[in-house]
């Protein structure tokens, strides 16, 4: 009570304010005009724009003032760096605030793990806010740990940050109306639901919005964004690592205008951030592209505050949180300056990380044999990689065979890929085919591999696919590249197999010494380890792989490698 007197004061001018950022041009949101005017801040918020005086005046004369931007859906684990790394990664390109959906720590420590994390974050200088996880397992095809049950979302959902229901994966259960699906969307603190709902048109996507499902990042197309909005959904457009999708639906921004569309990440690897920038670096392709500065702003700032209900963000106006960037022009989108609820950001605290969440890698030893696919001839499925996607392919081909196996062809651009269960030291492991990789020899792992996050492996060696699990199971996770028996580069990530305790300098050096070495061995196209995370989510189209097979997403169901001819019908 006392704060918001004193903010009253300020505003009307009866009290000096804390901070007068004076000089630039201000961005009103809610107009898209530019305001020459000063900002007051007084407590960390905004107490009002016009003529104020102040106990500290800031002169940034010349430059452009605008709200701290706002990632609307993005994992923290897909960046390989814990909270305080990932912070003073996007602090200084100007991301203020996030909405990070924890499923990848959840399918592998539940929600113990989440709950680590939610307190690693709360006294960081980014914001961070949660949804609770929907689907862990992402479907019945996958092996988390453990399934999360609709009690575990509900203790989720008292959390003070988390926010409402995370992305509904399993989409096919949604629109079937399965029971387990349903009693997610009737949980009490429920109103707000993430969607995902890749390729979904039609009467299906009018049962998937029926469900009270309202936004979604998984649109790759414009006539898919154009259905998405016309049935009240947010289009929340998505500019990943892999699935790059902004310009393709930056035409609907012409189209429509920036209602109910917003910006997000996703899933971005740390060097891509560093090289690239994160919601900022969005900003500037969408203006590049000719889209207005005051529009690509507004859909990364106020539009992500105003579909996940954060009042007090995304605006310098009185009463909204004091976050704002000066930037020195409308091109480069790089501040010079970034103040947090009104001050300058200093000092990051490292969480503690316990020693129980390091310890999540359970396999039982493997070798060569158990990479071995016996055949005895016939045609196998392939998963084809989509450049720059994250969906693939559902291919048909006959392997090459020798000594009674079916084995890697590199000549052909067809390599060996398989998932080894890793929570429960179960020895299960599902076996496939890639086609598109480019990979000549070695092997690459990972223990990164969405969403139940088991181990991963490509490769062209039976014997070194062994030694890339046995590696990653050694160090507690994390990539690695081997070749001719030897690792060539690794990057440990011993916090739940996901996440580097390390410098953000070290974590991008080893992760581009990773990317690097699997180039070496042949790697084409998109960033080699996000690519070969996806191959493991069982509900994105159209053939993926888990530890218990390959899964036919279209039909939603576990398919054989072996492709069996139909059988002729009697005449």
């Amino acid at each position: 009570m006392e704060s918001l007197r004193r903010r009253l004061a300020v505003a009307r001018g009866d009290e000096p304010a804390d901070l007068v950022v004076r000089g630039g041009r201000v961005l009103s949101v809610f107009t898209k005009e530019w305001l020459e005017t000063d900002v007051a801040v007084v407590d960390g918020v905004v107490a009002g724009l016009g003529d104020y005086e102040g106990a500290e005046t800031l002169d940034v004369s010349g430059s452009w003032i605008v709200p701290g931007l706002i990632d609307a859906h993005m994992h923290l684990e897909s960046t390989k760096l814990l909270p305080d790394e990932f912070a003073r990664l996007v602090l200084p390109m100007g991301t203020t605030a996030v909405v990070a959906d924890p499923h990848e720590l959840a399918n592998v420590l539940g929600t113990d793990g989440v709950h680590w994390l939610l307190d690693a974050c709360e006294d960081l200088p980014l914001d961070f806010y949660f949804m609770a996880s929907s689907c862990v397992p992402a479907s019945r095809f996958e092996s988390p740990r453990r399934p999360l049950t609709t009690g575990d979302l509900e203790s989720l959902l008292r959390r003070r940050r988390v926010l409402g229901v995370a992305e509904m994966m399993n989409f096919p259960g949604v629109i079937a109306g399965d029971e387990s699906e349903l009693e997610k969307l009737f949980l009490e603190e429920r109103e707000h639901v993430d969607g995902h709902a890749p390729g979904v048109v039609g009467k299906q996507l009018n049962a998937y919005v029926s469900a009270g499902i309202r936004s979604d990042h998984e649109t790759l197309t414009v006539e898919e964004g154009r259905e998405r909005l016309r049935v009240g959904m947010w289009l929340l457009v998505r500019e990943a690592s892999m699935a790059r999708n902004l310009r393709s639906l930056l035409p609907l921004v012409r189209e429509f205008g920036t209602s109910r569309i917003a910006f997000c990440t996703d899933d971005r690897d740390p060097e891509d951030i560093a090289e690239n920038g994160h919601v900022n670096g969005m900003v500037r392709e969408a203006v590049a592209f000719g889209i207005a500065p005051e529009d690509a702003l507004v859909l990364a700032s106020h539009n992500a505050a105003l579909w996940h209900g954060l009042d007090q963000l995304g605006a310098i106006a009185p009463g909204y949180q004091a976050d704002l960037l000066v930037l020195p022009d409308l091109e480069s989108f790089q501040p010079t300056l970034v103040l947090k609820r009104g001050r300058k950001v200093d000092d990051i605290p490292h969480p503690r990380v316990p020693e129980w969440v390091k310890h999540s890698v359970r396999i039982r030893p493997v070798t060569a044999d158990d990479f071995r696919i016996p055949w005895t001839g016939g045609e196998a499925r392939v998963i084809g990689l989509v450049p720059d996607q994250i969906v693939t392919e559902s291919l048909v081909d006959v392997p090459t065979v020798v000594d009674g196996a079916a084995v890697a062809d590199p000549a052909r651009d067809i390599v060996k890929i398989a998932v080894v269960e890793r929570h429960l030291g179960t020895g299960r492991i599902g076996y496939g085919f890639v086609r598109g990789s480019g990979i000549e020899r070695g092997a690459l792992a990972s223990s990164v591999a969405h969403d139940a996050h088991n181990i991963v492996v490509v490769g062209v060696s039976d014997e070194d696919m062994a030694l890339a699990v046995t590696r990653l199971a050694e160090v507690g996770g994390g990539i690695v590249a081997v070749a001719d028996d030897a690792v060539r580069a690794e990057l440990p990530m011993a916090v739940a197999g996901l996440l580097a305790d390390a410098p953000l300098a070290e974590v991008i050096e080893r992760s581009l010494a990773c990317n690097d070495a699997a180039r070496e061995l042949g790697w084409r196209g998109a960033t080699p380890f996000l690519t070969l995370a996806f191959l493991a989510l069982s509900v994105i189209p159209s053939l993926k792989i888990t530890d218990r097979g390959l899964v036919d997403v279209d039909r939603f169901e576990i398919v054989p490698l072996e492709v069996h001819a139909a059988v002729p019908e009697p005449a």
